[in-house]
């Protein structure tokens, strides 16, 4: 489980490491840094685990956590996590000459590919699948 986690923190980190040069440009008062965006993801990974690991939550095929259960536990964290993502897509959309749509689509088939047995998922067709 330790491996997982720190495999999980370094593609995170690289992830992360590539919009550096977006988030360490002058920025208006309140903008977020990489440095903050990063800290807060990687404080976030052993609850979204967790839930993942109960089914509550999948990934969905956008490349975005959705409830797999009625139970919205953690609503805000959830919320949070993909705001967060959202800000990632659009800024590597920027750099890439692609729609944070693209990205993020992109990006839930890697997770998918690298995600861990038992948790859910979503295929491009809409149809969710527990990995085995």
């Amino acid at each position: 489980m330790r491996h997982t986690m720190l495999k999980k923190i370094t593609v995170l980190s690289f992830f992360l490491f590539l919009l550096a040069p977006f988030f360490l440009t002058p920025s208006p008062a309140g903008a977020t840094s990489v440095k903050e965006v990063k800290a807060r993801m990687i404080a976030r990974i052993p609850t979204i685990n967790s839930l993942k690991n109960k089914g509550i939550i999948g990934e969905n095929n956008q490349g975005f956590l959705e409830y797999r259960s009625g139970s919205k536990v953690q609503q805000k964290l959830i919320d949070a996590e993909n705001a967060d993502r959202a800000l990632v897509y659009r800024v590597i959309g920027k750099k890439q000459g692609a729609s944070p749509a693209l990205v993020g689509q992109r990006r839930a088939k890697q997770i998918a590919r690298k995600g861990k047995a038992g948790q859910w998922f979503q295929k491009a067709d809409g149809s969710w699948y527990k990995k085995s």
